[in-house]
């Protein structure tokens, strides 16, 4: 991709140190690098894009868990009800998306002391149809951070999906098996292309995509609907006492549907693992490697919620005959569009050298459970 034209920021030096500060002389449009009145002056500021969002709030948690605090939060704040998963989070400062964007295309934010940025800022939607806005928030924002990255040699570490496979029946990281069914696909797709051509060619700096399966886990509660199954079946249970499955279809009979299921707390290790090793590129699936079917993932956060009233763990048969666990009708909507089954070929993680277990879905939703039941 050709660059914008590089326009540099005015010679004047303005003794600006703060946040307000800096917010105060945008308004007025000058625009003034804020990384070198932050940094602590070792090369170990993160950039977190979608920070305040599910895995990026979870990454930022982790890093500050690792002692890592100097974290710019990249985020749109529309929503306000996000700010809830940096309270509890350290971070240097907090940069509207729009304007990290701004400052991206015309090259004037400032790369000094940056180590990596993690790049989970998306629309998620499946069922948003708007090509232009998805094309421009996924694939565009996604290219344009890329390429500063690259021309200021700094690791690039971002979010993929499993979205990319479509209806296929084989998820490894090959051209020929990526047929994505909506545009939120194509557009992860699209960035995926553009990676493999730029290796080609040669990185100047670490870039490596996660095609995320399907993860559940704490910091979801504002994605509404587009949360994982576990966090609607747990409001479910706890709203009326069962959880509903969508029913047989597509030659899977009631509950049947399989997907891969992965916790965030291993979707962080992964991108920290990563981190860790910047010599490292490439797309790389992010699922445990087993296909497990939703009946399993709702019995395991029933019983996660019985046992925390003090009942015994009960069997999916006994579930379903209790009426603790129902089914409903296949949605005519999904007809089509939906993937009946995932399941992670996880071979070129393993040979990158992560070779961490990944929790299952009894003992990850278990945990999550206890996360939220902890929450309230």
């Amino acid at each position: 991709m050709i660059l914008p034209d590089k326009k540099q920021p005015p010679e004047t030096s303005y003794p600006v140190c703060t946040p307000i500060g800096i917010w105060q002389i945008n308004r007025i449009n000058y625009t003034i690098p804020f990384f070198p009145f932050f940094h602590s002056g070792a090369a170990m500021t993160v950039i977190v894009t979608g920070a305040a969002g599910f895995i990026g709030s979870n990454i930022v948690k982790a890093l500050n868990e690792r002692g890592i605090r100097d974290i710019i939060a990249v985020d749109n704040l529309s929503n306000g009800l996000k700010f809830a998963n940096l309270a509890d989070c350290d971070i240097l400062h907090y940069l509207d998306k729009h304007e990290f964007i701004r400052q991206i295309r015309e090259n004037r934010l400032n790369a000094n002391g940056i180590r990596a940025v993690f790049h989970q800022g998306a629309c998620s939607d499946t069922m948003n149809h708007d090509g232009r806005y998805m094309m421009d928030n996924n694939y565009q924002y996604t290219l344009d951070v890329f390429d500063w990255c690259q021309e200021h040699r700094i690791s690039f570490l971002y979010a993929s999906s499993a979205a990319v496979y479509g209806k296929g029946e084989v998820f490894r990281e090959t051209r020929a098996l990526e047929k994505p069914l909506n545009v939120y696909g194509y557009s992860k797709f699209l960035f995926d292309q553009v990676l493999r051509r730029r290796m080609e060619q040669g990185l100047t700096s670490q870039a490596a995509g996660f095609r995320y399966f399907n993860v559940y886990g704490i910091r979801e509660q504002h994605k509404e609907r587009m949360a994982s199954v576990a966090f609607h079946h747990f409001h479910q249970y706890r709203k009326q006492g069962f959880v509903n499955l969508f029913g047989a279809w597509d030659n899977y009979g009631d509950g049947g549907h399989k997907r891969d299921f992965v916790s965030v707390e291993d979707v962080v290790k992964v991108n920290l693992f990563f981190f860790d090793h910047p010599e490292l590129s490439g797309i790389f699936n992010l699922g445990t490697g087993q296909s497990r079917p939703f009946n399993d993932l709702a019995a395991a956060t029933v019983n996660a919620c019985r046992s925390a009233e003090g009942k015994e763990a009960l069997p999916l048969e006994e579930l379903v005959n209790l009426e603790l666990i129902r089914y409903i009708p296949f949605p005519d909507a999904l007809k089509g569009k939906y993937q009946s089954f995932t399941q992670a070929d996880i071979g070129s993680l393993r040979r990158a050298g992560y070779q961490a277990a990944f929790f299952d879905v009894e003992e990850g939703v278990g945990r999550y459970i206890r996360q939220m039941l902890a929450r309230m």
